[in-house]
């Protein structure tokens, strides 16, 4: 198993939903704001099927290098899918969710990262 920081495990998390052609991928460091995790890692899909498959692709992604998700909650609708990687929590949306719930601007006060700042 290859060991890596949290923030460039967010950071490839994002890059890996971003080449998979996930909806405005961004990553926000927390980690100053609350104890539930360092970054999130938010991005979304068009269709249900697209929300689903970007989160498939994601835990065969991690898997390989043996990070498994300590939770996964909402993957049979496909509307808000939640994978806890305990220090990076990825929330893949439907876009209309998305756009109702704004976890963006709810949690604001956090430090947006690039999705190109991995060397």
């Amino acid at each position: 198993m290859i060991k890596i920081d949290i923030k460039e495990m967010a950071l490839q998390i994002a890059q890996l939903l971003d080449e998979k052609k996930a909806l405005d991928v961004q990553v926000l460091d927390i980690s100053n704001l609350t104890t539930i995790c360092d970054f999130f890692v938010i991005a979304s899909g068009r269709t249900e099927v697209q929300v689903k498959a970007l989160c498939d692709e994601l835990e065969k992604n991690l898997m390989l290098n043996e990070y498994r998700a300590w939770h996964k909650e909402g993957y049979s609708k496909g509307r808000w899918i939640v994978l806890d990687y305990k220090d990076v929590v990825v929330h893949l949306f439907h876009k209309n969710e998305r756009e109702f719930y704004n976890l963006e601007r709810l949690w604001a006060d956090g430090l947006r990262l690039s999705i190109n700042s991995l060397g």
